[in-house]
């Protein structure tokens, strides 16, 4: 837990695409795309220099396959940073054969948001995903349902799928204040577009600590 002198610049939720769509290696080089980039010595000087940060992460396919691959984590050091990236590497995927319902996983990242042990001066969701809704209720829905007010949508759209996910992340789903979509060109670059996607979101609202 956070000293209580310590303000919490920024929540951050992360999930990652496990619809049928992607295969095993695939969801391989997300969970070490990003254990890799947050182990990055820019992202790890970027989190220190904003006096922490909280840190979950699920993956996500269907209405209710969710499953949280990192609980929330406060990352405040070196160590934590790469306690946290450790566990994200090893971690197992539970679910194979489902759609694409990205509705849900916003519905999923707004509740889980509620166990959040501090209140941080900004709420990010990042969805990471190489399809379009195909199951359920719409972003648009999600948004109206859950208490989005003052969460920040932001997208890592994976490229290489027909339709092309791109359009629908940037019109359907961002939301919020300085919501953003990040691309990358295929599973190979995701290490890349992650730790870029990361800094923007981290330097977005740090807390300069004296």
């Amino acid at each position: 837990m956070p000293m209580k002198a310590r303000a919490c610049s920024l929540a951050l939720s992360l999930g990652l695409d496990t619809s049928s769509s992607v295969d095993s290696k695939e969801y391989r080089k997300q969970t070490d795309g990003l254990a890799a980039a947050l182990v990055d010595p820019d992202v790890i000087a970027t989190i220190l220099g904003s006096g922490g940060i909280y840190l979950t992460a699920f993956e996500w396919s269907g209405r209710t396959q969710h499953v949280l691959q990192l609980d929330w984590t406060w990352l405040n050091s070196e160590e934590a940073i790469r306690t946290a990236a450790t566990r994200l590497r090893n971690s197992v995927r539970q679910y194979i054969e489902f759609p694409t319902a990205i509705g849900y996983a916003l519905g999923f990242a707004a509740i889980h948001f509620q166990q959040l042990p501090q209140t941080c001066l900004r709420r990010v969701v990042d969805i990471s995903g190489d399809g379009v809704n195909n199951e359920g209720f719409s972003p648009v829905i999600a948004y109206r349902a859950f208490d989005y007010s003052d969460i920040t949508v932001n997208g890592l759209v994976i490229k290489g799928s027909e339709p092309d996910p791109e359009p629908y992340y940037r019109e359907k789903l961002v939301n919020g204040p300085g919501a953003f979509v990040e691309v990358a060109d295929d599973y190979d670059d995701f290490q890349r577009a992650m730790k870029r996607k990361l800094l923007r979101e981290i330097r977005g609202g740090a807390v300069v600590m004296r």
